[in-house]
């Protein structure tokens, strides 16, 4: 292996056993000696799923790699192969430097042992003498910062404090290939800032990084390089970090409305019934992110489609950049005149009130309707921050004080933003810092 490959991964596969029953397993184990002493055809009482299938990568020494994929990618499994925790069922793995990986909650740690005595017990796994570890010691503990607790046994441990240790101990080391997989999502915001500004400073030593994470924000801001796992395979592996992300962003898009695109050229058409609108409303919603639709159906929101300056399509490119100028164009069909109209917009946090919102009203912009369809674009910039959104959308008709729901959609899509560097809460507003001299 080249003397500046840290990590060399060559046509890697990776086959586990699935057995429906623990009986399965007993029958795994004996059967198939006594099938052949009999002279009889072996059976196999499982089944195979394999979670790498022919990977090959190599990773330099001083790379920070981010790698993605959906649930049962094989991401995990991968690290673990690296790691030498996992035997891989063929292929050939080479590494080359002291690894501190940080895999899942408590793995390394023994229950009944303190927070101190498992440091040393990691440390020692990782290759330190205990001078080298008493000499870290109080780095590990101020990083780790449980107080007390540190002499404590980690049983006692929330999740947040496992990961505290566990990444004190991991980044306190030296280690000259650190792993990470999804393990700081746990972590409270102000200790994940703390991780990051540490394996920022072990980026700059030339540490090699490997970090699995759900957050495609983590990963634009801080790696070089990004892998996209599907199936087990590779299916990106390209220093374009955000062509990669937007490949990854793209495959885990929630579906569009239930309606396809022949059905969708038929519904132009010169006039629409209250029947028609109320069947197209109740046939057409986003079941995978949930959306609760309701309303008179007069007039229907039948699609909205999110196009960027450049005109284009958000699908197309699943991945919004904050303050980027984006426009919601609304199709709206109506089956007769309809003045009055309020139609609005929202984005939510998965969980929680609405982040943003507005209407035509407050744009004083009037809104009628004429029997058929037409496209209402609103544009704005959105200064948010990287995460995961959901948008809203509703319209209704307001005369004389009275209110009528014509159609609501909570929520009818999602969005997706990142930004330069994470920040708290969801505005996406970069402090600019200038240190004054006295005089």
């Amino acid at each position: 292996m080249s003397s500046d490959v840290a990590i060399k991964v060559q046509n890697l596969h990776k086959c586990f056993h699935i057995y429906d029953t623990p009986r399965d397993r007993l029958k795994q184990f004996f059967m198939p000696r006594i099938q052949q002493l009999f002279g009889h055809a072996k059976k196999s009482y499982f089944r195979e799923f394999w979670a790498l299938r022919d990977v090959s990568l190599e990773i330099r020494k001083g790379e920070t790699v981010g790698i993605i994929g959906r649930n049962g990618a094989g991401k995990s499994t991968l690290l673990q192969v690296i790691c030498g925790t996992l035997t891989e069922s063929s292929g050939n793995t080479e590494v080359t430097g002291r690894i501190a990986a940080l895999l899942e909650l408590g793995a390394g740690f023994n229950p009944e042992f303190s927070g101190r005595e498992n440091v040393y017990m990691n440390g020692s796994v990782l290759g330190l003498s205990k001078t080298e570890i008493d000499a870290r010691f109080d780095e590990i503990a101020a990083f780790a910062d449980i107080g007390e607790f540190i002499e404590q046994p980690v049983k006692t441990y929330s999740s947040g404090m496992y990961v505290r240790l566990a990444f004190a101990v991991q980044a306190c080391v030296d280690p000259e290939i650190l792993i990470i997989d999804e393990a700081l999502s746990v972590g409270d915001i102000g200790f994940q800032y703390k991780c990051f500004k540490r394996m920022e400073m072990l980026r700059k030593k030339g540490v090699t990084i490997l970090m699995v994470t759900h957050s495609t924000g983590s990963i634009l801001e801080y790696a070089d390089r990004c892998i996209v796992l599907d199936g087990g395979r590779v299916l990106v592996d390209s220093t374009d970090v955000l062509s990669a992300v937007l490949t990854y962003e793209k495959g885990m898009l929630p579906g569009s409305p239930k309606q396809s695109i022949a059905s969708r050229e038929k519904t132009v058409q010169a006039s629409y019934t209250p029947l028609q609108l109320a069947k197209i409303q109740s046939e057409s919603t986003n079941v995978e992110i949930g959306e609760k639709r309701f309303g008179s159906a007069r007039a229907i929101i039948e699609s909205l489609e999110i196009f960027r300056a450049d005109g284009q399509l958000f699908s197309e490119s699943p991945l919004l950049k904050s303050g980027e100028e984006v426009t919601f164009r609304f199709r709206v069909l109506s089956s007769e005149i309809i003045d009055s109209i309020i139609l609005g917009i929202s984005i939510s946090k998965a969980q929680g009130n609405d982040i943003w919102g507005d209407n035509n009203l407050r744009a004083s912009t009037p809104i009628k309707l004429n029997p058929g369809m037409q496209e209402i674009d609103y544009t704005v910039k959105l200064p948010i921050s990287s995460g995961d959104y959901l948008v809203h959308c509703g319209m209704a008709r307001i005369h004389n004080e009275e209110r009528e729901e014509l159609d609501q959609r909570r929520p009818l899509s999602k969005l997706k933003f990142w930004s330069s560097r994470e920040q708290v809460g969801v505005i996406h507003a970069p402090i600019a810092v200038r240190l004054r001299e006295q005089p």
